[in-house]
């Protein structure tokens, strides 16, 4: 999910994120139970809309509103997602949807720091770019997990089969979340947003590259160079193949694609003939 936050709103989120920062920091902190703790209460928040409403009331006393998530929450969460949250329901948001948009984020990220903790970011990142590849070639499965009307718990239950044991848990914990929200957009899309934010831990870009042919480590290796080159800055490569290109490979860094492919080239020429 793409997030797009009113100002109110960031300024909470930032103060929210220092104070995961400071939570997943100590000594002991188990950053991928926090993870799976505030994105379980996201999945609250989204049900229950009353609740949604009070912690996100900006009329109401911000202590009040801890007081109330800590009467609901203390004993089913840690005291470290119980800090998080005091955060998160004493500052101001925008609007109850953006608070649990913002609480979302946060859990994400405390699972990626977890995986960067552990030495396996790029495996989880990696992954999450091939199931969103699986995903977004079979119009099928596609469709069955963006599907709005279907029950969440029912399309979680399907990605728990067509994954468990393949991927890394925290891959796992990312795609289910986002197949039971995926609000307004694809998986997908969804699952690429969560590709980009692995890679911005690491202060790099993604390049999509599509081969003609498998390229070699010393060649992937040239390309995040001449990639790095041109745009100044480090650049993470995924990589998938597709014969029908005849030859070469495209490569797509943001908004910008740089085709050079031999359907590309012959595509250009039937523009420049036509």
């Amino acid at each position: 999910m793409t997030l797009t936050l009113h100002a109110a709103s960031r300024e909470a989120l930032a103060s929210a994120e220092t104070r995961l920062a400071e939570v997943t920091g100590e000594a002991g902190a188990d950053s991928a139970a926090l993870g799976n703790e505030l994105l379980a209460v996201v999945d609250l928040l989204g049900r229950e809309i009353g609740l949604r409403r009070a912690v996100a009331d900006a009329s109401s006393d911000p202590e009040a509103r801890t007081r109330l998530v800590r009467a609901l929450l203390t004993g089913k969460v840690s005291e470290q997602a119980l800090r998080v949250l005091d955060a998160v329901v004493a500052a101001r948001w925008s609007s109850p949807r953006e608070l649990v948009d913002g609480v979302e984020s946060l859990g994400r990220n405390a699972l990626l720091t977890s995986a960067e903790k552990a030495g396996k970011l790029d495996a989880v990142e990696d992954q999450l770019f091939r199931i969103a590849r699986i995903v977004v070639s079979n119009p099928e499965l596609e469709q069955t997990l963006s599907d709005q009307t279907a029950p969440g718990d029912a399309k979680r239950r399907l990605v728990r089969e067509l994954l468990q044991s393949k991927v890394d848990d925290i891959t796992l914990a990312l795609v289910e979340q986002v197949v039971g929200r995926s609000a307004g957009r694809s998986v997908g899309f969804n699952l690429d947003q969560l590709v980009k934010l692995a890679a911005q831990r690491r202060e790099r870009s993604v390049a999509y590259v599509t081969s003609a042919s498998e390229l070699s480590a010393e060649q992937r290796e040239r390309l995040a160079e001449q990639l790095h080159r041109i745009y100044g800055r480090p650049i993470g490569l995924h990589v998938e193949v597709d014969a029908r290109l005849g030859g070469g490979l495209v490569v797509r860094v943001g908004d910008e694609v740089i085709d050079g492919s031999t359907a590309g080239r012959i595509a250009e020429l039937r523009r420049q003939l036509a």
